[in-house]
C-alpha cells in the first residue's frame, strides 16, 4: 500500500495505468448521486533535496560516501583511540573543516531551491467556487477546481480550457518553458459547453499522468436538465500545460486535470544530481592503489617489528622494560594495535590537504572564466557566469555536444526570402543573379522579362494569405507612402504600369510556427495583406486595395507524417477551394507531374543553401465533394478511438489531384557564428548532436546551415514518415531499417585508427530519429526480440559524423545524454540549451551549459556554466577547458608524487629504529 502510495505522488509506473474521472467543480453528475470526491496529489512543486530534520545525516552520509572522507574519518577514529604517534588533530582539524564547508555550500544551493519553490507554490491564483472569485495560494488548487487566468499570466497547473474571452472561442499560449518554442499556439474550448461555467455540470475522463507534452485522451460528459449526457471528445488543443504563459487573449477558464508533481511538465524534470568530474574519480581510484601501498608498508613494518623483538634481549631491553599489563595483553591484539598505529604514521601518503588545494585551485581557476572580456555581450551586458567549479577540467574533455535548436543555434527569427511561381523566381532582396536561363533582377521589371501570369500570381499570393493559422494581434495605420524613404519593388507586380509598394510591415502576427507569420509578411511585400480572421471569415487586402472575404470552413492541420497543412475556404462567389503547402517530398507525388519540373530545381537549389522550402498547391473543390469532406472530418473528429486514424484517412483522400503553383524559400537566422563554431568542435574531434523540439524539416534546414550536414552527407532518416509501409508492422519496418543503416554505418564503413580519421572518411553519414520512433527504441520489448534495438541505435549514432533528434520532449532529450554517457568508454557528454526545456539534459550531462537568451533563465539557474551566445562555446572548451584539465593533471600528479617522498624516508628510517614507530620528523612537519 505504501508503495504504490509512493509511486502515485512521485510519479512512479503504476500511477499511469487506466484513466481518471474528474468532477468540473467538485459538482456531482448527475446532481443526485452521492458525490464522493476522489483523491489526487495537490499542487505543490518540491525541486529541493533536503529538509531541516534530514539535512545533517543525509548530507553527512553523501560527503562520506567519497572515499577520501571515509578514510580521513576512520584514521581520526584510530588516532583518537589507539595511542599513536600523531596527534589526532593532523587529520581530525582538516577533515572538519572540508566537511563544513561543503555542508555550507549544499545547504546554500538547498535554500535557494526552497527559496524558489515557494515563490511557486505560494503564488496567488483565481479559483471561481460557488459563483464567487476567491483568490488561493497554487499550492491549495485540487482536481477538479476551475480557474481563471488573465493574460500574461503562466497556467499553474494543467488545465482543460472551458471558456476564452475571445469570440471564436479560442487562446494563444506560448510554452517556450516546456518545448522551447516561443510562437503562439491556439488551443479550443471544449464544443458546445456553456458560455457560464460556473453552471456546468460535466464530468471529465481521461488518461492518467504521462510525460508526452503532445499527447493527450479524454472525453468530457456533459449533464443537462436530466437529458441523456453529451459526450464530447477532448485532445491537446484542449488541454493548457502548466508552465505555458497565456497570451493575445484576455482570459481564460479551465478545470485542473494535473496537478504538482502529476502535471506534464513535472513529469519532465529532471532531479538535480551531485556532478562529479572525471578526475576527481581517477583520484579514487589513485587512493585505492596508494591505499593498497599503504597497508603494504604497515604490515612489512608490522613483520619486521616482531621478526626483531623475538631475538634475544630484543623484546625487553634493560631501558625500557615491560609493565606487568603490558606483559598480559595478548600477543595478536599487540600486533593489531602496532599495525594501526604504523597506518597512522605512514598515513600522510594520502594527504587531505590535496583535497582542499584542488578545490580551492577549482574555486579560483574559475573566476579566470568570469573574467574573460571575450565573453562580455554588449547587448545583455552580461558575461559568463560559473555556478559550480567542480567541472572546470571535464570542459576540456568533452567528446559529444549535445545542443538546443531554437533559441541556440538559431535565433528563432524566420526571413522570407523569395519564391517561386509557375517556375519564375521572384526574389525580394536587391540581387542580380542568372537563374534557370534567365536573368531575374529586382526592382521595376522590363515588360518583356519572362514572369508568371498575373491570374497565377494572385493565385499564389492568396494562398499565402490564406493557408495558415496566423493570427493578427494589432494593426498600425496602413496607407501607401514610403517607409524611411524607401519604397521595396518587387518584379512583375505591377497595376497598370506602376509599382505598387508595400503596406508597412508593423502588423501584429501571431502564429504557432514562425515560418508562418514570414510567409505572410512575404505576401504582404508583393502587394496581398492579410487583415485577419473574424467569426470564421478571413479578409485579405489585395494589390487593388479591394478587401476580399474568403469563410474558412476547415483548416487539415499540419503533422509529422503528412508533412503539410491545408485549409477549405469559400468565396463571396461561392466557389470552395482547398490550399495545401508542405515539403515538397509530400506535395508532389499529389500534384500534376508536368508542374512539378518547373518547380523542382529552384526546391533544390534552395534546399541546398539552407533555406526552408515550402511547396504551394491548390484545388476545386464541387458541392459532392465538399459534402463528402465535411462529413468524413465532423464524423472523426467526434470520434473516441483511432480519431487521427479517421483523420488522416480523410485528410489524404482530399490532398490529391492538386494543381501546383508555387514554392517558397524562408531562412531562420542562424545565430552570431554558429556555423564556425560547430565547424571548430567537429575539427576538434567533438561530435554534435541537435535535440529539438521543432519539426524536422525546419532543424534539418538548421544543420545544414550551421555545416553538420554537408552536400555530400548522406542522410539516414528513422521517423515515422520511414516506418509508414503497405503491409508492415511499424516494429518490422524499423527492425529492417536499424539493419539496413547499421550496415552501412558499422559493418560496410572502412576502418578507422582513430576517431578523428573516421571523421574524415569518403563517406559522412547524417542520422535523423524524431521522439515517436525514439520511444519506440528505447521502449521495445525483449519478450518481441527487440532488445537489441538499443544497441544498433547507439552504434549507427556514433558513427554518423552529426545526429539530428527531433520532436523531442524535455525528458527525451534527457534520455538520449543518458544513453551516450553510459555507453562503452563513458564519453564525457554537453548540453547546451537556452529554455526550460532544456533543463532535464542540462541535468543530465557532466556538463550543462546555459545560454542566456530571450527563454527566461531556467536554463541559466540549472546550468553549472552561463554563456551569453553560442560562439563563447568554441573559447570555453577548446581554451579553457584544456588549460584546465592541464593545470588539473599537473596538480594532481605533483601531489602524489610529493606525498610518495614524502613519506618514504619515514619507511626507511623504521629499519634504523627497529620498528618502533618513532616518527623521522617533528609532529609541526605534518
Amino acid at each position: 500500500m505504501l508503495r504504490r502510495r509512493l509511486n502515485r505522488w512521485f510519479g512512479g509506473e503504476d500511477r499511469r495505468v487506466g484513466s481518471r474521472t474528474i468532477y468540473v467543480g467538485h459538482r456531482p453528475c448527475p446532481a443526485n448521486e452521492v458525490f464522493i470526491p476522489p483523491k489526487f496529489c495537490d499542487n505543490r512543486i518540491v525541486s529541493s533535496k533536503y529538509t531541516v530534520w534530514n539535512f545533517l545525516p543525509k548530507n553527512l552520509f553523501e560527503q562520506f560516501r567519497r572515499i577520501a572522507n571515509f578514510y580521513f574519518l576512520i584514521i581520526f577514529l584510530v588516532q583518537v583511540i589507539v595511542d599513536t604517534p600523531t596527534s589526532p588533530v593532523t587529520s581530525g582539524l582538516p577533515l572538519f573543516f572540508v566537511i563544513t564547508v561543503t555542508a555550507i555550500k549544499q545547504g546554500y544551493e538547498d535554500w535557494l531551491r526552497h527559496k524558489a519553490d515557494n515563490e511557486v507554490n505560494k503564488y496567488r491564483v483565481t479559483v471561481l467556487e460557488d459563483g464567487r472569485r476567491i483568490q488561493k495560494e497554487s499550492e491549495k488548487i485540487k482536481v477538479g477546481d476551475v480557474l481563471e487566468v488573465e493574460e500574461d499570466e503562466t497556467f499553474p497547473c494543467d488545465l482543460i480550457l472551458l471558456q476564452s474571452s475571445r469570440d471564436d472561442g479560442t487562446c494563444f499560449v506560448t510554452t517556450a518553458s516546456l518545448d522551447g518554442e516561443s510562437n503562439h499556439k491556439t488551443h479550443y474550448t471544449v464544443p458546445d459547453t456553456e458560455r457560464d461555467v460556473e453552471s456546468l455540470n460535466a464530468t471529465i475522463e481521461c488518461e492518467q499522468p504521462q510525460p508526452d507534452l503532445y499527447k493527450f485522451v479524454g472525453r468530457m460528459h456533459i449533464y443537462k436538465n436530466n437529458e441523456e449526457p453529451s459526450l464530447r471528445s477532448l485532445g491537446p488543443e484542449n488541454l493548457l500545460l502548466k508552465g505555458a504563459t497565456l497570451k493575445n487573449t484576455q482570459s481564460i477558464c479551465g478545470v485542473a486535470v494535473y496537478t504538482g508533481m502529476e502535471t506534464k511538465m513535472a513529469l519532465n524534470y529532471q532531479g538535480k544530481s551531485q556532478k562529479r568530474s572525471v578526475v576527481e574519480k581517477s583520484i579514487n581510484a589513485f587512493l585505492l592503489v596508494y591505499l593498497c601501498i599503504l597497508v603494504s608498508k604497515a604490515l612489512v613494518c608490522t613483520t619486521l617489528k616482531y621478526v626483531w623483538q623475538s631475538k634475544p634481549g630484543q623484546d625487553e631491553p634493560w631501558y625500557n622494560e615491560k609493565t606487568k599489563k603490558e606483559k598480559e595483553t595478548n600477543l595478536y591484539l599487540n600486533m593489531f594495535t602496532d599495525f594501526l598505529s604504523f597506518m597512522v604514521l605512514f598515513n600522510f601518503i594520502i594527504p587531505v590537504s590535496m583535497y582542499v588545494t584542488v578545490e580551492m585551485q577549482k574555486f579560483l581557476g574559475s573566476f579566470f572564466i568570469s573574467w574573460d572580456k571575450d565573453f562580455f555581450d554588449s547587448e545583455i551586458e552580461e558575461g559568463a557566469l560559473v555556478n559550480t567549479s567542480d567541472l572546470n577540467e571535464e570542459l576540456g574533455q568533452v567528446e559529444y555536444v549535445f545542443t538546443d535548436k531554437t533559441g541556440t543555434l538559431t535565433q528563432n527569427n524566420m526571413e522570407f526570402i523569395e519564391c517561386c511561381i509557375d517556375g519564375h523566381q521572384y526574389k525580394y532582396r536587391d540581387a542580380s543573379s542568372e537563374v534557370d536561363g534567365f536573368c531575374v533582377t529586382d526592382g521595376p521589371m522590363n515588360t518583356v522579362q519572362q514572369k508568371a501570369g498575373r491570374e497565377k500570381e494572385e493565385l499564389f499570393l492568396r494562398a499565402l494569405c490564406l493557408c495558415h493559422t496566423v493570427q493578427v494581434k494589432e494593426s498600425t495605420e496602413q496607407g501607401h507612402g514610403q517607409e524611411d524613404g524607401r519604397i521595396d519593388q518587387v518584379d512583375g507586380l505591377m497595376v497598370d504600369g506602376q509599382v505598387v509598394p508595400p503596406l508597412q510591415e508593423q502588423r501584429g502576427f501571431i502564429a504557432s510556427s514562425p515560418d508562418e507569420i514570414a510567409l505572410v509578411q512575404g505576401a504582404m511585400r508583393y502587394g496581398f495583406t492579410f487583415l485577419g480572421l473574424e467569426s470564421k471569415t478571413m479578409k485579405i487586402l489585395n494589390r487593388t486595395n479591394d478587401v476580399e472575404m474568403y469563410e474558412l470552413l476547415h483548416v487539415l492541420n499540419f503533422d509529422p507524417v503528412r508533412r503539410r497543412m491545408s485549409v477549405i475556404v469559400r468565396s463571396i462567389s461561392g466557389e470552395t477551394l482547398l490550399f495545401c503547402k508542405g515539403a515538397d517530398s509530400s506535395i508532389f507525388p499529389r500534384v500534376k507531374q508536368e508542374e512539378v519540373e518547373k518547380i523542382r530545381m529552384h526546391v533544390e537549389r534552395n534546399a541546398t543553401d539552407g533555406y526552408r522550402t515550402l511547396c504551394v498547391a491548390y484545388k476545386h473543390l464541387t458541392a459532392e465533394e465538399y459534402d463528402q469532406v465535411d462529413s468524413g472530418l465532423r464524423e472523426a473528429r467526434l470520434a473516441l478511438q483511432d480519431r487521427e486514424e479517421k483523420l488522416m484517412a480523410v485528410y489524404n483522400q482530399v490532398e490529391t489531384g492538386m494543381n501546383l503553383i508555387g514554392a517558397t524559400a524562408v531562412e531562420d537566422r542562424l545565430q552570431e557564428e554558429a556555423a564556425e563554431t560547430m565547424e571548430a568542435l567537429q575539427g576538434a574531434g567533438i561530435k554534435v548532436w541537435v535535440l529539438t523540439g521543432d519539426k524536422m524539416e525546419t532543424a534539418k534546414s538548421t544543420c545544414y546551415a550551421c555545416r553538420l550536414f554537408k552536400r555530400n552527407t548522406e542522410l539516414l532518416e528513422l521517423t515515422v514518415r520511414t516506418l509508414e509501409s503497405p503491409g508492415k508492422r511499424r516494429e518490422d519496418r524499423l527492425h529492417d531499417l536499424l539493419l539496413e543503416y547499421h550496415k552501412k554505418t558499422v559493418q560496410d564503413a572502412p576502418p578507422a585508427k582513430t576517431r578523428v580519421a573516421r571523421n574524415w572518411s569518403s563517406q559522412d553519414y547524417g542520422f535523423i530519429v524524431d521522439g515517436a520512433t525514439l520511444s519506440m527504441v528505447l521502449n521495445s520489448s525483449s519478450e518481441n526480440n527487440l532488445h537489441d534495438y538499443k544497441d544498433l541505435f547507439l552504434q549507427i549514432c556514433q558513427n554518423c559524423t552529426s545526429v539530428l533528434c527531433c520532436r523531442m520532449a524535455p525528458l527525451q532529450k534527457a534520455q538520449i545524454v543518458k544513453m551516450v554517457k553510459n555507453s562503452k568508454g563513458s564519453p564525457i557528454t554537453l548540453s547546451i540549451g537556452d529554455g526550460a526545456n532544456d533543463v532535464s539534459m542540462i541535468l543530465e550531462a557532466h556538463v550543462g551549459i546555459g545560454i542566456k537568451g530571450k527563454e527566461g533563465r531556467q536554463a541559466v539557474r540549472n546550468s553549472d556554466y552561463a554563456i551569453p551566445k553560442l560562439k563563447h562555446l568554441k573559447k570555453l572548451l577548446l581554451a579553457h577547458g584544456h588549460l584546465y584539465y592541464v593545470r588539473i593533471a599537473h596538480l594532481v600528479q605533483y601531489f602524489f608524487y610529493k606525498n610518495l617522498c614524502f613519506i618514504l624516508p619515514q619507511f626507511l628510517y623504521q629499519f634504523f629504529c627497529g620498528c618502533s614507530q618513532q616518527s623521522f620528523r617533528t609532529a609541526h612537519f605534518h
